[in-house]
């Protein structure tokens, strides 16, 4: 198979692109180290000529809902558009576990996301997944305030990047199927305690604190809405597993 994978480069697809690999499968990467922004319809209809299956796992850093919403209104639109052009037979988007109890901020954009692939004429499926346990990592890089790391207070349960794409590739393998089984890591976590696990492991001295965030997103990253329903899918690589094999 000929799968395009969206966001080739990112903490998923560079796996999803491995798996494909490993599979037989030839993996085209739309990103813009490979001269393609999602965010042109041209370049864009072009890489995806001649595909299989489309795996979209792109993203953009922003905690702005306007922002998020743009992205992912104008990358999905174009990868659609020319995944009808091609003729593929599955587009696979990699989700949120409950992004649509949160729809607020990033999240926000990622609801539109799932709205547009839903009622496109274009054969889809959508896995919804948990945080991956690199998501610990990336928020000491971006909550700093001073020399102190504030980490908000959240219940999760993080899932190694590889599984999802392995989940990923499985679906695109096969004709749409719409929603498939959400896919959580083993156990849940506290994201604090992730945090300083990661940061004790690269030997960092660095103050950490756990403070809630206001407004219905910090509630629903205290109270358990992101975390899985007992109905899904349970990824068996855990935190200090991953942790061992990275730090």
């Amino acid at each position: 198979m000929r799968i395009a994978i969206a966001g080739a480069t990112g903490a998923v697809g560079r796996f999803v692109g491995d798996v494909a690999r490993e599979r037989g499968h030839t993996p085209v990467e739309i990103s813009r180290s490979a001269g393609i922004d999602l965010l042109d319809p041209v370049s864009v209809a072009r890489a995806v000529v001649g595909a299989d299956s489309i795996v979209d796992v792109s993203s953009v850093v922003t905690t702005s809902a306007q922002t998020s919403r743009h992205f992912f209104r104008t990358a999905t639109t174009n990868l659609l558009a020319a995944g009808d052009a091609t003729g593929i037979r599955n587009h696979v988007v990699l989700s949120i576990v409950n992004v649509d109890k949160a729809p607020s901020g990033y999240y926000a954009g990622k609801v539109l996301q799932e709205n547009i692939v839903a009622g496109s004429t274009v054969p889809w499926s959508i896995l919804r997944a948990t945080q991956f346990h690199e998501f610990a990592a990336q928020m000491l890089d971006r909550a700093k305030l001073g020399p102190v790391r504030t980490i908000p207070i959240m219940r999760t349960q993080p899932v190694a990047a590889r599984e999802v794409a392995e989940r990923l590739v499985d679906v695109a393998e096969q004709d749409a199927q719409g929603r498939v089984s959400d896919l959580a890591g083993p156990r849940e976590e506290r994201l604090v305690t992730l945090a300083r696990a990661y940061a004790r492991a690269k030997g960092w001295r660095i103050p950490i604190a756990s403070v809630p965030l206001p407004g219905g997103m910090g509630t629903a990253m205290r109270d358990g809405t992101l975390l899985p329903g007992p109905d899904a899918q349970r990824g068996s690589v855990t935190f200090d597993e991953w942790l061992r094999t990275t730090a």
